[in-house]
């Protein structure tokens, strides 16, 4: 297949768009048979048809709905591209796009994108949270910066990118003072049938803490299961059980609500990964971002709390 003409991707999506040959020629300022002679060149070198005609009316074909997900794609970014010069015109970056993974506790995400805004000329944070497989989906065609996960990029994605280490620490469990009154004993024994609230499938420490448990034979009662970090800190500082966090960042949880800790272990680690498609950071925001989770959130806070 020959070089892809970006012009006749453009009609094409015109087209799509505004729904007829007609309407899409009136937009760009061009007669309806340049339209129709632009289209038909487009489909010639891709070899094959992008729409059918339905009477009077052109209808997408199976590869005119994939050409036009991706047009959808390379024309948004072109107009968010325009966008960001009309409101920085020196080049300052205006924004950062975060992507948060669901599992990513808050707090983390706080204290990695708070020092963004002590920047001279602090850009605007835009934070997306959702699955991480999404997010990633999102950074591949640039509609996020970078995103936090708790995890390195999964190998088995279809998606270019690469993992920045941002930190590692131990767990922290926690619990109401009275629940820690009632279990009291040697950690990590006194965890042996107290009521546990551990974090969801999709997060990636759930799974060592389970093989931790089961190597030292300690069965707490699991009573609540959560997706949403924050949501399981809430059910913890309420007193529905014992609940682990990332030990740099207890003094933060210990500040929101009253708890205080039951025991903590290095044995389990949690890490954080920024992921972006640099292999070499230059996004200045992205790069305070990373600089000062390895300069501050893990080195000094995890040693303090």
């Amino acid at each position: 297949m020959s070089t892809l003409n970006y012009k006749h991707l453009h009609h094409f999506w015109m087209v799509a768009r505004t729904g007829g040959i007609t309407r899409a020629a009136e937009r760009l300022n061009l007669t309806a048979q340049t339209i129709s002679g632009q289209i038909a060149a487009f489909e010639h070198v891709l070899g094959f048809l992008l729409f059918d005609r339905v009477g009077r009316h052109l209808e997408l074909t199976d590869a005119g709905r994939v050409a036009l997900g991706y047009a959808d794609a390379i024309f948004s970014l072109g107009e968010e591209l325009e966008s960001e010069w009309r409101q920085t015109p020196h080049g300052r970056v205006s924004q950062v796009r975060a992507g948060i993974a669901d599992v990513m506790p808050k707090s983390v995400a706080y204290g990695l994108l708070a020092p963004v805004l002590r920047e001279s000329g602090a850009p605007r944070i835009v934070c997306r949270e959702g699955k991480l497989a999404s997010l990633l989906g999102d950074l591949a065609v640039h509609r996020l910066d970078i995103v936090l996960a708790d995890r390195p990029m999964p190998a088995n994605l279809a998606v270019r990118g690469y993992s920045h280490l941002l930190g590692e620490c131990g767990i922290t469990f926690l619990a109401t003072p009275e629940l820690v009154s009632a279990h009291d004993g040697a950690f990590p024994r006194n965890l042996d049938g107290a009521p546990l609230l551990l974090p969801g499938e999709d997060s990636d420490v759930r799974p060592r803490l389970l093989r931790w448990f089961d190597k030292l034979r300690i069965h707490p009662r699991i009573v609540g299961e959560f997706d949403d970090t924050a949501l399981l800190t809430a059910f913890g500082q309420g007193g529905a059980g014992i609940f682990p966090v990332p030990t740099a960042i207890v003094r933060h949880v210990k500040r929101q609500g009253a708890v205080a800790s039951v025991g903590r272990t290095r044995a389990v680690t949690v890490q954080f990964y920024a992921i972006s498609t640099e292999r070499h950071l230059k996004n200045p925001a992205v790069l305070a971002v990373t600089s000062t989770a390895r300069r501050e959130l893990f080195a000094r806070r995890a040693s303090r709390a």
